[in-house]
């Protein structure tokens, strides 16, 4: 994927009227909320919630979370009455339905306690636990970031897992998806299909998901500073797509 990804250059904003008719797909962290030092420190709060329920409205139910979020996790943090894709376009659930997600492997749990044996003596890393896999963080100790490497690529070897690279994170879970699988996924289905697929997200997790969207008509909406990417818009900041969002809400 990397490879084929466009230089860094300044994309223009999205037009307003990209949102008639869209399937919308929207990554969380960074994208809806600001990064924070540490996963459970995000908040989303009421005004967002209704910025969404109204554009999920507006837009027939064609509203979708995308996130390397557990289900779990996406539920716990209020986003229960959206369509949800979590863990990298390995679950999926519906308002008010059983979660669709793979079980758990062993392997995960072996990771977990590799992970919670490397963070035990280095302040500023953090493991997190997922519903099917295992997130160890270092924004709060960037110096472990080549370590925290290293020990994740052997245990993905080892255990025959994917590496999900994040910002200031490494992830290892089941492979056989990710975003944009999950976008091609959703859109053959009520409520997506029959939109054209806009994906809004910041990371370069989220570049399957831009990738996917634009073959199949759509957009790719990058959320941050240019950098190499497959979207063909760019907002600069969460703010900015906050605003994006409510003014698609208008009229």
């Amino acid at each position: 994927m990397t490879d084929t990804l466009l230089s860094p250059i300044a994309l223009p904003a999205p037009p307003i009227d990209l949102l008639t008719g869209a399937a919308l797909f929207l990554d969380f962290d960074g994208t809806l909320a600001p990064l924070a030092d540490t996963p459970d420190a995000v908040v989303v709060d009421a005004d967002l919630l209704a910025t969404l329920t109204d554009l999920r409205d507006r837009l027939d139910g064609r509203l979708a979370i995308v996130s390397g979020r557990s289900v779990a996790t996406l539920n716990d943090l209020g986003f229960g009455d959206f369509l949800l894709s979590g863990t990298h376009g390995l679950e999926f659930a519906r308002p008010g339905e059983a979660v669709d997600t793979p079980p758990r492997l062993p392997a995960i749990d072996a990771v977990e306690t590799a992970f919670n044996a490397f963070a035990s003596d280095k302040p500023g890393v953090l493991v997190e636990r997922k519903s099917i896999s295992v997130g160890l963080h270092f924004r709060g100790a960037p110096q472990w970031e080549a370590d925290a490497a290293d020990l994740t690529k052997h245990l993905a070897r080892q255990h025959g897992l994917t590496v999900q690279q994040g910002k200031m994170l490494y992830e290892l879970r089941p492979g056989g998806a990710d975003k944009g699988s999950a976008v091609r996924r959703l859109m053959q289905s009520a409520p997506m299909a029959g939109g054209i697929p806009v994906f809004i997200g910041d990371d370069v997790t989220d570049e399957e998901g831009f990738a996917v969207a634009v073959e199949l008509g759509g957009a790719g909406i990058l959320v941050g500073s240019p950098r190499p990417t497959l979207a063909t818009f760019s907002l600069e900041q969460v703010a900015a797509v906050r605003h994006y969002l409510a003014q698609g809400t208008a009229g």
